[in-house]
């Protein structure tokens, strides 16, 4: 059965195509020149990013130490945490122009944003799985972590992709662990993986598996030996619900693209770099520690596409040199300009009153022969 609605013949298309234009050009206008105002935690922004600017520098100072040259070409900034094009511990492919756009403490200030738009609160449960192919970031999201006063329940792989902390001598596992011991942070990981293709690092050389469990060794940390990646999913979940005891997961922070985190290759780019609250549909059906968070309704923050997040946040790509704390549009916020947006609902309202009450706009566009009839009405179906 069709249903007949009416409309009145009178207010020609014309003008309900003026009073339509009229509303998006509003609606544009206001969303366009939003007011960038300041943040209201951004002393905690502040403060995260300060911290992981002296954690950049205890990294850098542990590997001059260690006597690892740096490579002035990929690392321009100096900052220490740009590794090598390949070793025997690098567990994939890896973009240099996203590993050097994470030189930047105030990479700490997005992590406070995005976790304080996922609600956390001081005291509350964060889940985390971080490996080494981005070391910059995981130094950031402890930043955060820390000045939030947040309890982290944190997984770290050992191997990395390229130029990440994929050097033998200086894994993720020992920056991890120093800046644990140098006061720096108050907590590091309560497990490792090997990390890499179904976090067992398949076709991986013995000599790297072995420099691996070394690290591994070193780091003292209890370690997940799946026998698939599927296991590794549900070893990792239970490591966070054992740690975790009565307390409820909040969040659940993910850095980088490892595979029992975020699911095969073919899930990797399906979620959204940065704050996800639901699971995209081709990300769903695909068995991962995201996945898994995200169908219990736990809100997911995903480090990835880095490139991205930086234009999303207003950070530089490739800095020549380590930017300053507190530079960056992510400390300011844009905000509806409510005169602005009073004004475009007046100019909406407006012109529904000049083409639909007063008739003298309708007037203005209808032909004389449309304006003997205005008023008859007719029928749409």
């Amino acid at each position: 059965m069709k249903r007949i609605y009416w409309r009145p013949q009178g207010i020609s298309r014309n003008a309900l195509l003026i009073i339509a234009s009229c509303a998006l050009a509003a609606m544009f206008i206001v969303e366009q020149f939003r007011e960038r105002t300041t943040e209201a935690y951004v002393h905690q922004m502040l403060e995260a990013s300060r911290l992981a600017r002296q954690a950049m520098e205890v990294v850098r100072a542990e590997r001059e130490r260690r006597r690892i040259p740096l490579d002035a070409i990929a690392d321009p900034a100096k900052s220490g945490l740009i590794g090598v094009s390949i070793s025997n511990v690098t567990s994939d492919t890896g973009n240099l122009l996203a590993k050097q756009t994470t030189i930047n403490p105030n990479w700490a200030a997005v992590a406070v944003d995005l976790l304080k738009q996922a609600g956390v609160a001081e005291g509350d449960t964060v889940a985390v799985g971080v490996s080494g192919s981005f070391p910059a970031i995981n130094v950031c999201v402890f930043a955060a972590l820390t000045t939030l006063r947040l309890e982290p329940i944190v997984i770290s792989s050992a191997s990395a992709s390229q130029w990440g902390a994929n050097h033998p001598k200086l894994l993720w596992l020992d920056m991890e662990r120093t800046l644990e011991r140098k006061k720096v942070f108050p907590f590091r990981a309560v497990a490792t993986s090997l990390g890499g293709v179904e976090d067992r690092a398949l076709g991986m050389s013995e000599d790297g598996i072995s420099e691996l469990n070394a690290a591994i060794g070193r780091s003292k940390l209890p370690m997940i030996e799946p026998a698939n990646y599927a296991e590794s999913v549900v070893e990792r979940m239970a490591i966070y619900r054992k740690h975790a005891k009565a307390a409820p997961i909040r969040a659940y922070i993910n850095v980088g693209g490892s595979t029992s985190s975020v699911g095969t290759k073919r899930a990797k780019f399906e979620f959204r770099p940065g704050l996800n609250l639901r699971a995209p549909p081709k990300a769903a059906v695909i068995d991962s520690v995201m996945a898994r968070f995200l169908d219990q309704g736990i809100p997911v923050i995903h480090f990835l596409q880095i490139d991205r997040m930086a234009v999303r946040f207003g950070l530089p790509l490739q800095p020549q040199e380590m930017p300053p704390v507190g530079t960056g549009q992510v400390f300011l916020q844009r905000r509806y300009n409510p005169m602005l947006a009073g004004t475009a609902l007046a100019a909406v309202i407006g012109s529904l009153f000049l083409f639909i009450r007063s008739g003298r706009g309708r007037m203005a566009l209808q032909t004389q022969a449309a304006r003997k009839d205005h008023g008859q009405l007719e029928p749409t179906v």
